[in-house]
This record gives C-alpha cells, structure tokens and sequence, in this order.
C-alpha cells in the first residue's frame, strides 16, 4: 500500500512541491520571522517555470546559469527602476534580451519565462528592502531548490524515467485493446482510426520523453538505469508490433465467417493488454514481474492461421501476437538498438545570438511576442495609475503558452479558478482564524492542488488564489484590500494574453499543415529507400521508422490543433483530416516492413528497384500537389507504378508496397480537392512551399535521375 502511495507520480510530485515551499514557512515561522519564510517560498514559482526541477546530467550548473539569471533580472529591474527608467521599457528590453536561451536548446528556453517572472516579482518587494536583498533572495532560494530536489531525485534515482516508461506500458496496453477488439465494429476509416490516432500519438510523444530523459540523465553510464533501458528497448519492440497495419475489412468479414476469428483475436488483444497494464505498474511501484505464459490464445490462433491459409488476417494477427507474447514472457528485446547516439541539437552561445538574429528564429518571435505584452500589460498599468501592477504581468505570464488552443484553456481555468478562488478567500478572511490554523490549511490546500494540477488545472488554481491571498494577509494583513484588485488584474492579463496569441506573430497550425504534410511524403520516401534499398543495418532502419512516426505525429499534432483555430475553412480540414488517415495507414506499412526488413525478408533487387520508383512518383506527386495549385495529372499513380510488374505470387513485403501505393493515390486526388477550400489568408497567399532543404533522398534521387538520362 505504501508503495502505490509513495510512487505514485501525482502523489510524488504533490509531496515535493508541496515540501520545497512550505518547509521555508514553517522554518520562519518556528524561529519568529514568518515573512522571510513566505518570500523564500516564491523562489520555487520562478525554478518551476525554468524547469530546474527537471533531472539532467548538467543538473547544477543549469542550476548557477537559473539562479545568476533571476538574480540578474531582479537587480537590473530594480537598478534600472530607481534611474527613472520607464517599467515597459526595461520589460521590453529584458525579453529581448533573454529570448536568445530559446535558441540554445528547448530546455534552456523555459528560463525565459522563469526569469521574466523572478523580475516581476521583484516589483513587489522593490522599496521594501535594499536592492541586494532579492537578489540574495533568489540566489538562496535557487540553491534550496535545487538541493532539495537533488536529494528528492537521489532517494528516488529513477523515478522520472518509471513514471514515464510506466505511461508508455499503459498507453501500449490502450492501443492495442482498442485497435483488436473491434475489427468488425468499426470498418470505416473515418470512424475507427481517429481514436487510434491519438493513442499511436501518445504513444510515440512518450518514447520520444524516454529518449530525451536518457540524454538528459546520462543513462547509459548508470547501471541503476539499465534495467530501465531494456524495458524501454521492450517498449519500442512492442509499439513495432503494435502499430502495424491491420486495415483489410473485406479479408477480417470473409474469416470471421468462416470461423470464431474475432473472439480469438479479441482473446489475444486482451491477454496482451492486461500484461502490458501488470507491467505499467510493475515498472513504476518497484516491483519484479511474474511469469508469463499465454500459449492457449497463441494456440487457437493459430489453428483458425493454418486453417484459412488464403486469408492474410489471420497469418499477420498470429505473427505479430507471437512475437509480441516472446517478447512479454522473456523480457527481453528483439534486438539491441543504440539509444544513446546523442542528437539533440545545442548551439554554443556565440551561434545561438547569431541564429537569434534572424527574423526566421523561431525564439525571437517567441521573445518578442512576451515583450509586447509585457509592454503593453505595463503601459496599461501606469494608464491605470497601478503603482505595482506585478500581478497582471504575473497572468500574462502563466497563461501564456506556445499554441492557441492551451493558451485559450489555460486562460479560461485560469480566470474561473481565481474568482472561485477570491470568493472562497474573501468569505474565509471574514472567519479571523488564528495564525497556526491558517499555515495548516494552507499547507492541506497547496499538497491538494498540486495533487490535481496537471489534470484539472482550473480547481488547483482555486487553492492557489485562497493560499495567495492568505500569504498577502500575513506579510501586509490586508489581504482583504486585494480581491477586487486581482480579479480585475487577472481578467485583464488574460485577454492581453489572448490578444498577443491571436495577433502577435501566431503559430497557426492550419498554416503548418501544408507543411508539415510534404515534410511527412519526404521522411517517408527516405524510409522507403532504406527499406526497399540495399541498407541491412537494423539500428539505422528502426532510427528512419521513428522518424517517420515522428513526422506524421507532428502532422496529426498541427490538425488536432488547426480544428480548434478560428477563422478556418472547415471543408478544407475535412478533407486533410482523410488525407492524414491514409498517411497514417503508410506509417503502418513502414512499421511492418522495417520488421520484415530485419528479419531479412526482401525483394530480388530488380523488383525492389522498381517499386521503389514508383513510390518515389507517387510521393513525388502527393508533394507537387501540395506545393502549388498547377495542372495535375489524372493518371493513376499505381497503375502508372505497377504497369510492368510481374504476375506471379505476391510475397508480404509486395502487398505492403503495393497499398502504400493505393494510399498515395487516394491521397494525390484528396490534394487536388483540398487545395481549393485552402484557407485564403496569411502564409497561404503564398501558393508555393518554401524550397525545403536538401536531403539524402533528393539527392538520391537526381543522381539515379541523372545517370538514366545519361
């Protein structure tokens, strides 16, 4: 029981928020001095924001490089303040200035944020003591933090990367019970595959965690983590067999009326699930796993495979199974993959300012976006004639995030949350509670709204309003004074932070999906070329297919989002919605073939080379069609593809091309259609794609073209 307790991750995580920032209040106030110990507390909002808390290898010195920036913008804000410098010009400045962590690495990014906050909450304290005093303030407080959260990860050494290995198993588990136990439910597309779209995306976001935890923690030099990493190498053996294209209603109706298929397949899908569930909660409560065996359900599938041998489903349902069920019993992965080849991009400082510097940088528009709302939030204040307006910035801050659709949700909880959260406090205010009774409820409100944070972020910010409030009673004891002013303050951060995302150089992601589209057609064509070419390296051929799932999950990503942007022709997402199922349908195919092209199970030479031509025309054709709006061809692209080939048997490798095939034609004839309901605004004035650079697979590509015209 303890260990589902302690382990739990919401619960793990809700203790150490919770220990970071009440264990400085209750120092001060057992040794008599409760106001240093509530502003110690506010240290840890600013390393939250900063990801400090995040384990890395580099752990302490992105503690030094945090800990200098909030000092430094703690001071500069009050420096520059006491010299009459206008408020919206230092913010303006300091955005601008600090954006250029955006482009050294994502995770240096986020102490833009973290320090823009330390500034701003230095406007609350300047006049209240000497200028060196937040300063020391942050520089003590950031090394609190980051010990306390260095001795947190040390009792817990691999917990991170449990809890995220643990939602992969689960995820797993999900996907796979819910793509095998309706086969013969759901047999339209258009019904059945977007669910399994997200599952497959949360999925390969989740691997994509595991990979960045690895680098970040070094954990190929740790050999408390090599347990882990087999798991995670399991994982990956797991998601290949997983999400392998099954998509063959006519061939799952003919046997499941010849036999009991579904229920045996149903059998099967759910033995898997449980024991991927019994592993989720074995990685993450610390436990050993117990025998496994599912020889009955492998069995019966197998009877009704040998069978009906002129029906594919059940060969491929009882060739993935069986190898998933190895894998589940031994432990163990197919093979050894290098997960530890580090390519994570890092520019050194002198590169990042110089990237920084182009109206291109994705972290300049980012800087620049933060700066103009801080500028305005600041210039509307002294409208106002607000002396401290720390808390409107504050909002502006917090709600704002990277997209649309989380900014517009964090916005709206956020404003809901603090009026519920004003209304509680200001009826609670009116009870005049002793000193002690009201640390103890703050204590039980601050561990319960970490404990739902990351789910239900609208009711934590309601503990989160009372608890501020409340610290404002006790370092000036009129809290009271401040409700009607905060809510105003918030309403106001949160439609300046609305506006800023809607005007302020947004990234629409209506606008990536043309993109993001011929991206995906090219990561698939360098897939295709590895598996249908002469590559046999089995680390370099599973790279390329998580790649290929990355692309398509970055494409399904921007339509998710695109579909809750206003402004947008719907007829048009309706149709690229079609279009990334049959791309999904390819990703697949990919993840099939890169396990047949393990096992060595080819082509001759001379058919491969000409299959892969024709998959090169047609992709080549899907891009064209996206790119511009010029005369297309009406030719089929598989029978233009297919024309010559031989009539003889059709090995399993040839039935994947060949639906590759049939799905990039599909998808051809959705381009045409959808570029004329394309949105008429923005970067779609543009009718053709910036030219994208150079790859290995263009450059293949001209090569062969060349030496034919030859």
């Amino acid at each position: 029981m303890w260990r589902r307790l302690i382990y739990h991750p919401e619960v793990n995580y809700a203790l150490r928020q919770t220990l970071v920032l009440c264990l400085p209040v209750a120092i001060g106030w057992l040794s008599g001095d409760l106001q240093k110990g509530l502003l110690f507390s506010l240290v840890p909002a600013c390393c939250n924001n900063a990801g400090l808390d995040t384990p890395h290898k580099r752990f302490f010195k992105r503690l030094i490089v945090g800990g200098s920036l909030f000092a430094f913008s703690s001071f500069l804000i009050q420096y520059l303040g006491e010299h009459s410098v206008p408020l919206p010009a230092i913010l303006f400045a300091m955005a601008m200035l600090l954006g250029v962590t955006g482009e050294i690495s994502p995770l240096h990014a986020r102490l833009l944020p973290g320090s823009l906050i330390a500034a701003i909450f230095t406007l609350s304290l300047a006049g209240r003591m000497p200028i060196w005093e937040p300063p020391l303030l942050y520089v003590l407080g950031t090394i609190w933090y980051g010990v306390f959260n260095w001795f947190w990860f040390w009792l817990w050494k691999e917990q991170p990367m449990r809890e995220t290995l643990s939602l992969l198993y689960r995820e797993l588990a999900d996907y796979c019970e819910a793509k095998y136990t309706l086969l013969t439910r759901l047999t339209d597309p258009e019904k059945a595959l977007p669910p399994l779209l997200a599952r497959q995306q949360k999925a390969v976001d989740l691997i994509g965690i595991c990979y960045q935890q690895m680098h970040m923690l070094a954990a190929n030099r740790d050999s408390h983590h090599k347990r882990l990493i087999r798991a995670f190498q399991v994982a990956l053996d797991l998601q290949e067999h997983i999400s392998v294209s099954l998509h063959q209603p006519e061939e799952v109706q003919k046997l499941v009326e010849k036999s009991h298929a579904e229920a045996v397949i149903r059998w099967n899908a759910q033995t898997i699930a449980a024991r991927l569930r019994e592993l989720a909660d074995d990685i993450l409560y610390h436990r050993l796993p117990e025998r496994f065996v599912m020889d009955k359900p492998l069995g019966a599938l197998e009877k009704i495979a040998r069978r009906s041998r002129d029906n594919p489903v059940g060969q491929f349902c009882y060739y993935h199974f069986s190898r998933i069920a190895r894998v589940l019993r031994t432990q163990r992965p197919l093979y050894q993959r290098d997960l530890m080849a580090d390519r994570q991009r890092r520019l050194p400082l002198l590169a990042a300012c110089k990237s920084y510097l182009s109206l291109k940088s994705a972290a300049l528009r980012t800087a620049a976006r933060f700066a103009v709302m801080l500028t305005f939030a600041s210039t509307l204040a002294m409208f106002f004639d607000l002396p401290k307006p720390y808390w409107i910035l504050m909002t502006v801050m917090f709600v704002s995030q990277n997209g649309y659709s989380a900014t517009r949700v964090r916005i709206q909880h956020r404003a809901l949350g603090t009026l519920a959260g004003l209304i509680i406090a200001a009826v609670a205010l009116r009870l005049h509670a002793p000193e002690a009774m009201v640390l103890s409820i703050m204590l039980v409100i601050t561990l319960v709204s970490y404990l739902v944070i990351r789910k239900f972020y609208g009711w934590a910010m309601i503990g989160f309003t009372v608890t501020a409030v409340y610290s404002l009673q006790l370092l000036s004891l009129n809290g009271a004074d401040f409700l009607l002013p905060r809510l105003m303050d918030t309403l106001m951060g949160c439609m300046i932070a609305f506006g800023g995302m809607i005007w302020l150089w947004p990234q629409w992601q209506s606008g990536l999906l043309r993109q993001n589209a011929h991206d995906a057609l090219g990561t698939y064509q360098d897939a295709l070329q590895m598996l249908l070419g002469n590559e046999q390296d089995p680390v370099k051929l599973a790279y390329q297919r998580m790649r290929a799932n990355q692309a398509h999950n970055a494409l399904f990503n921007s339509l998710n989002q695109a579909m809750q942007e206003p402004g947008f022709d719907s007829n048009y997402l309706t149709d690229m919605k079609l279009w990334v199922t049959h791309s999904q349908f390819i990703v697949e195919h990919i993840n099939a073939m890169t396990i047949l092209a393990r096992e060595h199970t080819m082509l001759t030479p001379a058919l491969a080379e000409r299959y892969l031509q024709s998959c090169e025309i047609a992709l080549q054709r899907c891009q064209q069609r996206l790119e511009y709006d010029g005369p297309g061809s009406d030719t089929n692209v598989l029978e233009d593809g297919q024309r010559d080939f031989h009539q003889g048997p059709v090995t399993i490798l040839e039935r994947h091309v060949r639906r590759i095939l049939d799905h990039l034609s599909v998808m051809h004839t959705i381009s045409s259609l959808a570029w004329r309901d394309r949105p008429h605004h923005g970067r779609w004035l543009s009718r053709r794609l910036k030219k994208a650079p150079e790859t290995k697979g263009s450059k293949h590509r001209e090569k062969r073209e060349g030496s034919g015209q030859a």
